[in-house]
């Protein structure tokens, strides 16, 4: 099941987001500064513009005047020009250090989540896991371009507007700081109350479009038991919960608007009522009129947006949690400090009173100690739940042991990195899973740098030319999603190519031929056996008619061995679990 993410605090998201950044700071403060001189630059244009209606209204010289006022637009064509300049430097700045980091936090994503364990990966979806970087990369730039481009215009225009009133005429400045701190303040308290109904919101969206990738992922199983009205009436159900609660949140949306409305005409009103009474007094002039609307106008059209700047800062910082989270995870399977890297010239496998837990309630093995000789052939049956799966995957450590120690020629696996134990062991799961890349890429996975005619040849001793000399491109064939372009077999007989091709020193098949037909089984069975004369070897078998020719069979029942030996010895033992399995099967066939 997927965990619940914790309550990651923003000092860690910002942390995160630098590491990102710092690399390119230069770019990203050059952009800034470029940026803030540019709205600093706009505040002081309004400035030009009183200048120009003072001139008009006060004017006795046509002619001179004329004059001074065309040096006034030139001076407001040259700030122009010179915001316009910096403006696009600081753009062109700006969008190539933002793509560079978000690749950056991408790939920094990418390189930790990679090397979690093999539990983390169980224990959470791969579809989510892979959102999670998404919304993480595109947070940062959600949230770097609201700071940038509304947040940081919107203190320049503040700030700059109230100190030049004040220096013009004091009480418009205060109403300006008065207005400015209610709409502020307003926004600020009705978002923060707000935003639990856009959660609410966006997790019924959630659920909606849940339902209906559910209902398209098994459109299968809706056609075979008639389910079409069924998965209508329950999409129409969260569909129509969905609109409710968007519209109450859309509601509250116009609510800020409309009260932001009311807000913008009353200190319109009071800034013009208190310019007249100070221009009845000779105090103020046209300009001064001009200046207050000019700066009426922008503060409103920046402080309009701050309901929508808040919920996109608190959203940003929403979608970046998740991924932080499992940033600041520590790996649950790590390498010594000073691990050695693993030699294996024999292969031998040593299990010393091993007892492995998944939590303090489930016992798996319980205190399991046997030797694995080198190039030995070792078979392990059992029941269902009985321990065999994770008695491989402690080999390949997975896991941790919960208790005693497993060493491979004599060196404790936990002592030596993950890649020099796993590039020892090839591995051929029951189900294998496949990349959606060429024929030639997944069998090459075992040996990167393996020529074509290695991967041919490897692809020959699997039996996989049978079917891929039948496709158009051959090798080049591109294998869908999780190899659901091939059948079951063809893919195993993938897994077994690419595990030929390995040629590791210790071999694993979880029921490696299961998903083989009886023909196709018997094709492998010579090339498997050619692959294991050099190898120790673990199969885990189910079907009992593989492993006859195993050196020793190993039986296991609740996390314990209760039996070993040839097939001989322990088909004929009475009481036995191997013997009742193989009566159950041969008699079942029979």
């Amino acid at each position: 099941m997927e965990k619940t993410t914790k309550n990651v605090p923003i000092k860690e998201i910002i942390k995160k987001f630098w590491e990102g950044t710092r690399p390119n700071k230069v770019m990203f403060f050059s952009s800034i500064f470029l940026y803030l001189g540019t709205h600093i630059i706009y505040v002081f244009i309004p400035l030009y513009y009183k200048k120009f209606f003072d001139l008009i209204t006060s004017s006795t010289d046509n002619e001179l005047t004329a004059l001074l006022l065309t040096k006034v637009i030139f001076a407001v064509l040259l700030l122009h020009l010179l915001g316009w300049l910096m403006f696009r430097t600081g753009s062109y700045i700006w969008s190539w250090m933002q793509s560079i980091v978000m690749a950056r936090l991408k790939q920094n994503s990418f390189d930790y989540m990679i090397n979690h364990s093999y539990t983390f990966f169980a224990n959470n979806f791969g579809g989510s896991l892979v959102q999670k970087i998404g919304r993480f990369t595109r947070s940062y730039e959600v949230l770097t371009d609201t700071l940038v481009f509304n947040l940081m215009p919107l203190v320049v225009a503040v700030v700059g507007s109230i100190w030049i009133a004040w220096s013009i005429v004091p009480i418009l400045s205060i109403i300006l700081c008065v207005w400015v701190i209610s709409i502020v303040t307003f926004s600020i308290f009705f978002s923060k109350w707000k935003l639990k109904y856009d959660t609410i919101a966006a997790a019924s969206g959630s659920k909606t479009t849940g339902y209906l990738s559910d209902s398209v992922t098994n459109n299968i199983a809706v056609s075979f038991f008639t389910g079409h009205d069924y998965e209508l009436e329950g999409f129409r159900e969260v569909s129509n919960d969905q609109a409710k609660k968007t519209l109450f949140s859309w509601q509250l949306g116009n609510v800020v608007d409309a009260i932001q409305s009311l807000m913008i005409a009353l200190v319109e009103f009071f800034v013009f009522y208190y310019a007249i009474k100070y221009w009845e007094m000779g105090l103020v002039t046209v300009g001064t009129f001009v200046l207050a609307q000019t700066y009426i106008i922008e503060l409103a059209n920046k402080l309009w947006g701050l309901n929508r700047i808040i919920r996109s800062v608190y959203q940003s910082l929403a979608d970046s949690k998740e991924m932080v989270d499992i940033l600041l995870t520590p790996y649950e399977i790590k390498d010594e400090p000073n691990a050695k890297l693993l030699e294996v010239p024999r292969g031998e496998i040593l299990f010393n009173n091993v007892s492995f837990n998944f939590s303090d309630n489930t016992r798996v093995l319980n205190g399991v100690s046997v030797t694995i000789k080198s190039k030995e052939k070792v078979a392990i049956i059992g029941h269902s739940g009985a321990g065999k799966t994770t008695f491989v995957r402690l080999i390949m450590r997975l896991y941790n042991v919960t208790r005693g120690h497993i060493s491979i020629d004599g060196q404790d696996i936990s002592k030596v990195t993950q890649n020099s134990l796993r590039h020892n062991v090839s591995f051929v799961p029951q189900d294998p899973v496949l990349f959606h890349r060429t024929l030639m890429d997944n069998i090459r996975y075992g040996k990167r740098d393996a020529s074509d005619e290695e991967v041919i040849q490897a692809g020959k001793l699997a039996h996989c030319d049978e079917f891929i000399d039948k496709l158009p491109l051959k090798y080049e064939t591109f294998v869908g999603e999780r190899g659901i372009k091939l059948s079951g077999g063809e893919r195993q007989r993938i897994a077994i190519a690419r595990a030929i091709l390995k040629r590791a020193p210790i071999l694993i098949f979880d029921e490696a031929t299961s998903s083989l037909d009886s023909y196709s089984e018997s094709l492998i069975q010579d090339a498997l056996e050619t692959l294991m004369k050099d190898c120790t070897t673990i199969v885990i078998a189910h079907r009992l008619s593989t492993v006859k020719k195993m050196d020793r069979i190993i039986a296991m029942e609740d996390g314990s061995i209760v039996e070993e030996g040839t097939h001989d010895e322990l088909a004929n033992k009475d009481g036995g679990l191997y013997k009742k399995l193989w009566d159950l099967q041969v008699g079942g066939f029979l």
